[in-house]
């Protein structure tokens, strides 16, 4: 049954409404975002919805995390259909601060990620990551003890805001939640919204690339130099794509994946059009196939047509 959630704006607003509940014993569930919500959103919201008593959304398009060739003013905004949305998953509070709430001030101080926001993401968007561990760290800041859910689709992200979590002692239980797929395999995304109807159907090749991947994987290659040359591969005989990056990575570190008895994360990102999508999935040697992160789609959260 959909519910009208209360709209924020105000940080010190936000923080008193927490503070309340959590004082009543009630347990709050997070779900930070950047708008322009899909079913993606709507699962993560529906995990926390089901695992707290209190479910924030957050809805703030973030200027540090867009690179200088990356277009803030043009990232796809809809607040009225968000706001439906998160009605519909029975959100309870939305917070929707202006830049100016949550950058009162010249942004003179950041939060540096090192190494692991270089390589993958970090080096096609360089500063990208450190514009999210800003941000996140702000909002989990102000949100305090909580469980946020993140989906499984940015890998590298979620790593990231693992460790920021872990490492500043932020009160958070970072949640990882499974893709939510279209029908045909595409990851859902905001981005996808770039493609016409023929990258449309060219994007699907992402999520081919990495069914490459793990079969090779479940018939006993532990390379990761010919895995990645076949997922290559299987994007570069798509005209409307051109391929990024193919990755096999180990999921914890995102070094080497070395270890045959370990799960392996198979990562890749193209550009379709002028979208630049990213998938991924997690090739776990000792789990069955239909339990592997990143593969399951939740066919309730999917609307077909």
């Amino acid at each position: 049954m959909s519910s009208t959630p209360t709209i924020v704006s105000r940080i010190g607003e936000l923080r008193s409404l927490l503070d309340a509940a959590r004082n009543a014993g009630r347990r709050i569930g997070f779900v930070p975002t950047m708008g322009f919500l899909h079913e993606g959103h709507a699962s993560l919201m529906r995990r926390a919805r089901a695992e707290n008593d209190v479910v924030l959304v957050s809805i703030f398009v973030n200027p540090l995390q867009f690179g200088p060739s990356e277009d803030f003013g043009a990232y796809p905004r809809d607040l009225d259909r968000d706001l439906a949305l998160c009605a519909r998953e029975g959100v309870d509070l939305v917070f929707h601060p202006g830049v100016e709430e949550m950058y009162p001030e010249p942004n003179t101080l950041t939060v540096t990620v090192g190494e692991i926001g270089t390589i993958l993401e970090g080096k096609t968007r360089p500063g990208h990551f450190d514009g999210v561990a800003t941000v996140v760290s702000k909002l989990f800041n102000i949100a305090g003890a909580c469980h946020a859910y993140f989906g499984e689709k940015d890998a590298q992200q979620l790593v990231v805001i693992r460790r920021l979590a872990r490492q500043l002692d932020f009160p958070v239980e970072v949640v990882g939640c499974p893709t939510v797929r279209e029908p045909d395999g595409l990851a859902m995304s905001s981005r996808n919204t770039y493609l016409d109807l023929g990258q449309r159907r060219a994007a699907a090749v992402l999520k081919l690339a990495l069914d490459e991947g793990a079969r090779l994987l479940d018939h006993g290659e532990t390379n990761p130099s010919p895995i990645e040359k076949a997922m290559a591969e299987v994007v570069n005989a798509e005209p409307q794509a051109r391929l990024d990056y193919a990755a096999c990575l180990d999921p914890e570190t995102l070094g080497e994946a070395a270890d045959p008895d370990r799960p392996v994360l198979l990562a890749i990102a193209a550009w379709v059009g002028k979208a630049r999508l990213i998938d991924n999935v997690t090739v776990d040697p000792a789990a069955p196939k239909a339990a592997r992160t990143g593969t399951s789609t939740d066919e309730a959260s999917i609307r077909k047509g």
